[in-house]
C-alpha cells in the first residue's frame, strides 16, 4: 500500500512541475531550442525553480516507492500526473472541469487499476540485473533517445509557413511530441537506475556512492530534464504532455520486465492488459487535447 501512496504522491509533483517549467518556457524565444542559453535564460525565472523543486520531490517519492515496490507497478502509476495536471490548472487558473475533463480522468484510473490488478506483476528468478543486460539495456534505450532527438532536430522544430499568408507560422506540434517522448523514454531509464540504486542502499550510505548506479541515474536524469525543457518550449504542453506521459512508464515496464525479470501475467491475460493499456492511452489523449491545456493566450 505505502508503494502506491508514494508513486501518486510522485505524481502529484511531477504534474506541478510540467505546469510550472511550461508556464517558464512560454517566455523564452524558441530559437533558443536545445541550447545552453536556454537554460541560461530559464535560470532567470524564479517559476522555473518552482518546477524544479516540484520534479525533484517527484524524485525522492519516486525513488522511495521504488524501494518498496517493482518497477512495473510504480512506473505506471505516474500516468495519474495528467489529470492531477489538470486539477492543479483549474485551481490556479480558477477554471472549472467538466465531463470532457472528468470523464478521460475516471477512464484512466479505472484503466489503470485494471491493469495493474492484470498484470499483478512479482518478482523473477533473479532481482538483479547481469552486466550485459545493463549494456545492452542502456545501449537500446538511448540509441532510441538518440533517433528521436535527429527526427525532431531534422526539421520538426522549425516554424510551420502558413501559405495564404507568407509569414512564419505556429511551430509543429510534431517536434514537441517527439522531444516530449525522447524525454520520457530518458525518464524511464532514470527509473531503471534508480531502481538499481536503491538496491545499493543495502550496504549503507557509502555503498550508495561508490555504486555507479547514482552516476548514471543523475545523467540519465539531467538528460531528460533537458529534453523536457525542450519538448515544452517547442510546442504547446498540449503536444508534449502525451509523450511525456506515457514513454516513461512503457519504458519502465519494459526494464522491469526484461532486464530485471519481473514477471507479469501472460496468456489469456495479455488480450485484457491490451485493452486497459489502450483505455489510458485513450484516457491521455483526451485529457491532452481540453482547453485547460490549450495555452497559447
Amino acid at each position: 500500500m505505502l508503494t502506491y501512496v508514494l508513486a501518486v504522491l510522485a505524481a502529484c509533483a511531477n504534474a506541478v512541475s510540467s505546469a510550472l517549467q511550461r508556464k517558464a518556457n512560454k517566455r523564452v524565444p524558441q530559437r533558443e531550442n536545445m541550447s545552453l542559453r536556454q537554460i541560461w535564460l530559464l535560470l532567470h525565472q524564479p517559476v522555473w525553480f518552482g518546477g524544479i523543486l516540484a520534479i525533484a520531490a517527484g524524485f525522492l517519492l519516486q525513488a522511495s516507492a521504488l524501494g518498496t515496490g517493482r518497477l512495473s507497478v510504480v512506473e505506471p502509476v505516474l500516468v495519474l500526473e495528467l489529470p492531477f495536471a489538470l486539477l492543479v490548472g483549474s485551481w490556479l487558473f480558477r477554471q472549472r472541469l467538466g465531463l470532457r475533463e472528468w470523464l478521460p480522468a475516471a477512464a484512466m484510473t479505472a484503466g489503470l487499476a485494471a491493469l495493474l490488478f492484470l498484470l499483478a506483476p512479482s518478482a523473477g528468478g533473479s532481482a538483479r540485473a547481469r552486466w550485459y543486460e545493463w549494456v545492452i539495456g542502456v545501449g537500446a534505450n538511448l540509441a532510441l533517445v538518440g533517433s528521436l532527438v535527429l527526427w525532431a532536430r531534422g526539421g520538426l522544430l522549425r516554424p510551420a509557413r502558413v501559405k495564404d499568408a507568407g509569414r512564419p507560422g505556429r511551430p509543429g506540434s510534431l517536434g514537441a511530441a517527439v522531444l516530449a517522448v525522447a524525454a520520457g523514454s530518458a525518464f524511464g531509464l532514470t527509473a531503471a537506475l534508480m531502481k538499481a540504486m536503491t538496491g545499493t542502499l543495502s550496504g549503507g550510505v557509502a555503498g550508495l556512492f561508490t555504486g555507479w548506479p547514482v552516476y548514471a541515474m543523475v545523467a540519465a536524469g539531467v538528460l531528460g530534464m533537458f529534453l523536457t525543457q525542450a519538448a515544452l518550449n517547442a510546442g504547446q504542453l498540449i503536444a508534449a504532455q502525451p509523450g511525456l506521459t506515457l514513454s516513461d512508464p512503457l519504458i519502465s515496464v519494459l526494464w522491469g520486465v526484461l532486464v530485471f525479470h519481473e514477471q507479469v501475467r501472460q496468456g489469456w491475460y495479455i488480450p485484457g492488459e491490451v485493452f486497459c493499456a489502450g483505455v489510458i492511452a485513450g484516457g491521455v489523449i483526451m485529457l491532452a487535447r481540453s482547453p485547460l491545456l490549450a495555452d497559447d493566450g
